[in-house]
């Protein structure tokens, strides 16, 4: 039995167990006293939310279904109510989302629903176990919660890899008083897709648990801990690439990418050979089209809900003004391309021109990537490899923001700064924080605490030579003094990016890489108030 199967029978067991499963205060006399998920501290915070006092109740069926990816490719994944991406559910600030999940996954599977970016009450995360039990197959769970903050956010299943399946949608929370100006919007949503055409997500994840040493890489890069991973290897054996050795014959896999290369990602761009990358659930041979008049400006909201590809996105023949990352506003920026990592949001303006006009989501790294139409007259589309010269100008990424004067955080005096270090590689495939991976057993065990009302740094060190982005439930943070502010940033191979925020949302919070592969590997850990 793979890792991912051991992890679903103990969730699984988890829900059977009830509520008193769940990762609850420590109080042993070596161990902190941590706030409850569930406790009068995440209640207090709930109510000093700004709820508008209405209701949205929307049901979601996770089940198996067969989905068309357009091109006659048709595919058997896992989905909400049967399509993927799953029906965008749209709200205003301040409204209470009551949502209902019901798990009719096959067999004993296990799911949740992770409402990525959403600072809501703890015991609403869905990060089981650390937050909830997870959902048994044949049984509901309610998440309700105000959302208080408008933006582009989506949502997703936080167990095993169940991401990279057909299970996640948008959900975009508007913004009563929206200060932009525009006239139409247009949800974009990326995906790198695998499932139920080369394999399944579990059999990705276990080819690549066993490491390159388990695949017949010769050699030892020593402990994954130092960071060696395949581009170490490289240099070491004396070959030129990872992806010559591979060609030699002294590897072989049937998920594992070789040879994929990034400057703007600092080298490695990602570890999975995806056989699609979709746009609003579709192939580039069939792609969506968004249809609208010449002069009219629309607001992109484009969310990867990929894991394991970051995008370079340009729409041809137009420049794109940045307005929002992660649902946040910045300091209005234009630029030819965007770089969005997995787990980030974007939100954009552009005035449309004349025509017919590729959106191109560039696997970047890969050669490959996916494709949507905008289309504002008659005229034949471009072809479905179609790489627009915008992709190669300008690439803007968050570095390069600065959060609008609204949302930056007031200076303060820094009250604790905690050193969360990347560790691992794809020799031993053994990633994690602190050189600890982290233990669904145990989800309370060496947490990083906080205390309510603190002003808290986070210093990212990369230890590793594969870029990580890196996404915190419950909070957003701010990049450097002036940086955006956000929830999911990319931290690039061997180097540091610290970031800060207030801790205002008292409960165990995740914060993990959002490469699902990683993450699930190891790479998580628990940023837990102290009670």
């Amino acid at each position: 039995m793979n890792s991912i199967n051991r992890r679903s029978v103990l969730l699984a067991g988890l829900g059977a167990a009830g509520a008193g499963a769940l990762a609850a205060c420590t109080d042993s006399a070596d161990s902190p006293t941590l706030v409850s998920p569930s406790g009068s501290a995440v209640a207090a915070a709930e109510k000093k939310r700004a709820g508008a006092g209405r209701q949205h109740k929307i049901a979601l069926t996770a089940s198996p279904a067969t989905v068309d990816l357009g091109g006659g490719i048709k595919a058997k994944t896992w989905t909400f109510d049967g399509r993927t991406p799953g029906k965008e559910v749209r709200i205003s600030a301040g409204d209470t989302l009551a949502a209902e999940l019901a798990n009719q996954l096959p067999g004993r599977t296990a799911t949740s629903i992770h409402w990525h970016g959403i600072a809501l009450r703890n015991d609403m995360d869905g990060a089981p176990p650390a937050t909830q039990t997870a959902v048994r197959a044949g049984s509901t769970f309610t998440y309700r919660f105000i959302a208080d903050v408008p933006g582009t956010y989506f949502f997703h299943p936080h167990v095993g890899v169940q991401l990279d399946r057909g299970l996640y949608a948008p959900l975009i929370v508007e913004d009563p008083r929206e200060p932009l100006v525009y006239d139409d919007e247009w949800v974009v949503v990326l995906d790198d897709w695998v499932d139920g055409v080369t394999g399944t997500p579990d059999e990705v994840f276990a080819e690549l648990g066993q490491g390159m040493g388990g695949m017949g890489m010769g050699g030892d890069s020593g402990s994954g801990a130092e960071g060696h991973d395949m581009h170490d290897m490289g240099d070491m054996s004396g070959d030129a690439s990872p992806s010559a050795s591979a060609s030699s014959g002294g590897m072989s896999g049937k998920f594992m990418l070789m040879g994929a290369e990034s400057d703007l990602l600092g080298g490695d761009a990602g570890d999975v050979k995806y056989p699609h990358h979709l746009i609003n659930g579709r192939v580039p041979a069939d792609p969506d089209v968004h249809t609208g008049k010449p002069g009219t400006k629309v607001r992109l909201r484009i969310i990867n809900a990929g894991s394991d590809t970051a995008y370079r996105v340009a729409l041809g023949g137009h420049r794109l003004t940045v307005t929002h990352t992660d649902g946040f506003p910045v300091r209005h920026r234009q630029t030819d391309a965007l770089l969005i990592a997995m787990g980030e949001r974007y939100d954009v303006l552009v005035t449309l021109g004349d025509g017919v006009f590729p959106l191109v989501a560039l696997a970047e790294g890969k050669n490959a990537g996916g494709l949507a139409l905008v289309r504002t007259a008659s005229g034949s589309a471009p072809s479905a490899t179609v790489r627009p010269k915008e992709l190669d100008g300008t690439v803007l990424t968050a570095s390069r923001l600065r959060a609008a004067d609204d949302v930056r955080l007031t200076a303060a005096k820094t009250d604790v700064t905690h050193q969360v270090r990347l560790t691992g590689g794809m020799m031993h495939y053994n990633w994690a924080i602190n050189g600890k991976p982290f233990d669904m057993a145990t989800p309370d065990a060496n947490p990083i605490l906080i205390e309510e009302g603190a002003r808290v740094r986070l210093d990212f060190v990369n230890d590793t030579t594969m870029w990580h982005p890196m996404h915190l439930h419950g909070h957003t943070y701010q990049l450097g003094d002036a940086g955006p502010r956000k929830d999911t940033a990319i931290v690039l191979p061997k180097k540091k990016l610290s970031v800060f925020f207030d801790a205002d949302n008292p409960g165990q919070w995740m914060l993990h890489c959002h490469n699902a592969y990683h993450g699930e590997a190891g790479m998580m850990t628990n940023v837990a108030y102290r009670a």
